[in-house]
Parts: C-alpha cells; structure tokens; sequence
C-alpha cells in the first residue's frame, strides 16, 4: 500500500508539480490550500508526511505545523518545509515548531523526493 503526504500550498501550480513528482514516486497525495484547509482535512487519516509551505493566506505553514504537532495522531509525522523563506530565523522557527527538513523553492522535484524517502520510514 502506498504512503500518503499532504501538500499544503496555497498555490494550486506548486501542488500539482510536488504531487506529480510525488505520484511518479509511488505515493498517494492530500492536497490543502492554506494551513486551515490542510488542518480540515486530516481528521485522523493515515498521513505519513507533510509538505508545507511558510507563506499562505488564512493560517500559515508554521502556524499549521504547531497545530498538528498538538494533534496526538500526528504529532511524530515528520514534515517538510517547501518555501520560499532562505533566513536562518525563520528556519529555526520552523525547526523549533517540528520541521524535520527545509526546502527552498525552486527546488528540484529530484531533491524534494530524495528528502521524503529519507525521512519517511517504512
């Protein structure tokens, strides 16, 4: 059975080329527009791993990660940052509220996999 990861940006154009990488990986996909939908949509599923963004309309990526490492089903799903935030601060703000990795946009649809098969264990 494949590994599920939600993808959570508010721009459609950058969903669809993380899934498409993702799906051409062998992993399902959920997909949320802003922290707030994402939130919405996990309800206690299966999710594996979370890719979000940092800047998004209605509630934001760190926002969003604080809030599902409160959630007892999710609070070990490793997440991934993809953004275009590079400063070490808000890195470290990232870190500190649970991020497991840091990708900085434009990436390499190559690199983002690498990093989510290394960070999502069997």
């Amino acid at each position: 059975m494949a590994k599920t990861i939600m993808i959570v940006d508010d721009s459609a154009s950058m969903r669809r080329v993380v899934g498409i990488a993702l799906k051409g990986a062998g992993y399902d996909v959920l997909e949320g527009c802003d922290g707030k939908d994402a939130l919405g949509k996990l309800k206690g599923q299966k999710v594996h791993m979370i890719i979000s963004d940092v800047n998004m309309p209605v509630m934001d990526g760190i926002a969003f990660l604080k809030a599902v490492k409160q959630m007892p089903t999710y609070k070990f799903t490793p997440v991934i940052m993809l953004t275009t935030e590079s400063a070490d601060e808000k890195k470290r703000e990232g870190q500190a509220a649970g991020a497991r990795a840091w990708v900085v946009k434009p990436f390499q649809p190559e690199q983002l996999v690498s990093a989510v098969q290394r960070l999502c264990l069997p």
